[in-house]
């Protein structure tokens, strides 16, 4: 038997032991009337005396937290403890056999049973250690949650980060990077939706099963729908749905979802993840650069100011990123000759591209369209070299089959990816409005499916049908919320920051 099953076995143990005495190991009914920070806090609670001096009419206060700590020392012990306020510190009790059997006569056999990992409620008053330390004199206890299983005694440095992955309640109960993490994802959506609602968009929500795949080129999740014996996918972008809500008058929207995508895992992919996507009626993509830039600069800054400084410069993994603006501008054919190294004669024409690729061995595209071409030049020659925040502009018509032709170039389209530490983190254009390019653009993406594109779109008939009742001109965008949380909160695994990411089964 291994340890934490030894441990385990105990721990039941004293659980059926509790229970005989008539002590419920899973009580309920108590109400914590403060915070352990708070009483740390000198400025709101000045006065803690030392322990001699503490007297009986001293105010109460009652805490719950779970046990990280305890130190036993014949008739006292000092336990210490965790609740939501404190960000990696514990909050010191001291109990003392005869001050808690004065409550109640069975106080102290709990407290003897106690383990690392049991949640409690407390009562007592606040004093100071002779090392200055706050701490309280515990007048009542009762033990709220028996931990059965014991918590790892070295968590910090474990090599097994799938075990973490796979138990996070266990990581985040004793790892306050993690917990760091997830208040920064947090801050994070908050201040999106404040940007958004500040500028009167309004959130919705869209389904999440759809009869027609669409909003983006991906390979679906299929269930089905029992009792109208029909198939289902998941969702895999919004766009579609919240595209609909412009046509009826709805001309600022914004969604904070999730979408799904058959796809495989990685460090920056998740078959499961959350994306912003709004859309504003009578704006262009060029707007959006612009909304973009303050909102994510917006992001930097508030975090900075969390963490007690105002540089808009983050730390990610060995680069510096600065998040002030501007940001720098490349449309994809600059890109190529601006980062990626080839010269304007290379990128001149889809045979002299071809030709430039097939010499640096950039794996070349199905098709040998220049638009194709010139995305599979941007992929392999200039993504992972966009470090700083860049938008890159004017993606060919082929790789944009919902973005709007631009006027002076008809083959290329008003839309923009931003990229940062090499990946992709927003996708923006100018919406589509025209019904009957929409129609031929998803006919083309129905041929290049029977061709066998498991990624292209379906034809979404409804959706023409509602662009044929006119939607106003627009702009829309999508941002990784996951990618984004990892750039600002400097983790290279996209899995540092899902609760609950998806792993193979054990």
């Amino acid at each position: 038997m291994d340890d934490t099953n030894r441990i385990r076995d105990e721990r039941l143990k004293k659980v059926q032991a509790l229970r005989d005495a008539q002590i419920n190991p899973f009580a309920n009914g108590f109400r914590p009337d403060t915070e352990c920070l708070a009483l740390l806090d000198e400025a709101a609670i000045p006065h803690a005396p030392s322990m001699p001096e503490l007297v009986v009419d001293a105010p109460v206060y009652a805490l719950a937290g779970r046990v990280m700590a305890r130190n036993a020392m014949g008739k006292a012990q000092f336990l210490r403890i965790h609740d939501r306020s404190m960000k990696g510190e514990h909050f010191q009790l001291y109990l003392k056999k005869d001050n808690v059997e004065r409550a109640d006569d069975k106080a102290w056999e709990l407290v003897k049973s106690l383990d690392v990992g049991d949640i409690v409620g407390v009562i007592g008053r606040l004093f100071k250690t002779n090392t200055g330390e706050r701490t309280l004199m515990v007048d009542r206890i009762t033990l709220l949650t028996k931990s059965v299983r014991p918590l790892p005694d070295k968590w910090h440095g474990l090599s097994d980060t799938e075990t973490r992955f796979r138990q996070r309640y266990v990581d985040l109960i004793v790892n306050e990077e993690a917990r760091k993490v997830f208040r920064t994802r947090a801050l994070i959506v908050d201040h999106i939706r404040d940007v958004l609602r500040s500028r009167h968009f309004i959130e919705v929500e869209t389904p999440m099963m759809h009869v027609i795949p669409g909003g983006a080129t991906a390979r679906p999740f299929v269930t089905h729908h029992n009792a109208l014996d029909m198939p289902l996918y998941l969702r895999i972008a919004p766009e579609l749905y919240l595209k609909r809500l412009l046509v009826g008058g709805l001309e600022r929207v914004f969604e904070i979802n999730r979408s799904f995508r058959n796809e495989g895992l990685s460090v920056r992919h998740n078959p499961e993840f959350t994306m912003l996507e709004f859309y504003q009626a009578y704006a262009t993509f060029e707007d959006l650069i612009t909304l973009t830039e303050e909102m994510l600069s917006g992001v930097a800054a508030k975090l900075a100011a969390v963490e007690g400084n105002d540089s808009l410069t983050r730390p990610y993994g060995d680069h510096q990123i600065s998040y002030a603006r501007p940001w720098a501008r490349f449309s994809v054919k600059e890109s190529l000759t601006a980062v990626g190294g080839l010269s304007e004669a290379e990128v001149a024409s889809a045979e002299a591209l071809e030709a430039a690729l097939t010499a640096r061995k950039i794996e070349l595209p199905k098709s040998r369209s220049y638009g194709a071409l010139l995305v599979a030049g941007f992929e392999g020659l200039v993504e992972k070299q966009l470090i700083q925040p860049t938008f890159i502009t004017h993606y060919p018509v082929e790789s944009s089959p919902l973005a709007r032709r631009n006027d002076d170039d008809p083959t290329v389209t008003d839309r923009f990816e931003l990229f940062c530490a090499g990946q992709e983190i927003a996708n923006a254009f100018s919406e589509l409005n025209d019904p009957i390019d929409q129609k031929q653009r998803f006919e083309a993406q129905v041929a290049a499916r029977d061709a066998g594109d498991d990624e292209a779109m379906f034809l979404d008939h409804d959706y023409v049908r509602a662009l044929e009742y006119g939607m106003p001109p627009a702009a829309g965008e999508g941002v990784g919320i996951d990618r984004l949380v990892m750039l600002m909160a400097n983790q290279q695994s996209i899995r540092e920051v899902i609760f609950f990411p998806h792993m193979r089964p054990e």
